[in-house]
């Protein structure tokens, strides 16, 4: 292999492992994000706040970007009564971003 190709194989590896890291980040945030909706606002505990946080994993795979998570936990906490204005939901995704970084790099 000529020196190109090693740096190629080289870049596309670190590519592929920042994807990974940024999924595992993501989705790590969209858990804790979701947990703590689900205890501090719906009142859910346990398993039910556990299967709530699942949702809001999932709700991130229905379009690009955080749009799908803020629509889906706007509107679970308008059925539930309760509402957070959406900068208040950016800064704690923000927040919740930040420790799922520290925690998923210390793993």
């Amino acid at each position: 292999m000529t020196t190109f190709d090693d740096r190629k194989q080289h870049e596309e590896t670190r590519f592929k492992h920042n994807q990974d890291l940024g999924f595992k980040v993501r989705n790590r945030r969209n858990k804790l994000f979701g947990l703590w909706i689900a205890e501090e606002y719906l009142g859910l505990k346990g398993d039910a706040a556990t299967q709530y946080a699942k949702d809001v994993v999932l709700a991130d795979f229905e379009k690009p970007g955080d749009d799908d998570v803020i629509e889906k936990v706007t509107t679970d906490l308008s059925a539930a009564n309760n509402s957070l204005g959406d900068h208040v939901i950016k800064k704690h995704l923000a927040e919740f971003e930040r420790l799922a970084k520290e925690q998923v790099m210390a793993e």
